[in-house]
């Protein structure tokens, strides 16, 4: 089982910022992809950001222009700066870490950290 660690969510009002942060312990040359989904009461997964190892990225098409994911070279950490963030962006949000394993790859989870944006 691979360890999929998230933080920095919270309670804020529209139009304010946060920034999650997600790691795991596996080595940075096996994790091939890492980002965030988010999942509101209701209504489906979706995605948020995702970036890949070559610096690849994809955005949901809610968050694009606010939203920012990076990953520092060398290491197991994603973070996801949210600007400007709105009522409709409150939802649990999860972290994903693609590994891997060689013959095959395999998406892990975090267990998810809250944001809730309030008008």
């Amino acid at each position: 089982q691979v360890q999929v660690v998230e933080s920095g969510g919270g309670s804020v009002q529209a139009g304010a910022s946060l920034r999650l942060s997600c790691t795991t312990p596996e080595s940075a040359d096996s994790i091939s992809a890492m980002g965030w989904f988010r999942q509101a009461p209701g209504k489906q997964r979706e995605l948020v950001a995702a970036i890949r190892g070559s610096g690849y990225t994809d955005y949901g098409d809610s968050v694009l222009g606010r939203f920012t994911i990076a990953r520092p070279y060398g290491e197991s950490t994603v973070y996801l700066q949210m600007n400007d963030l709105k009522p409709e962006d409150t939802a649990v949000y999860y972290c994903f870490a693609e590994r891997d394993w060689g013959d095959y790859v395999k998406d892990y989870w975090g267990q998810g950290t809250q944001v809730t944006v309030s008008a």
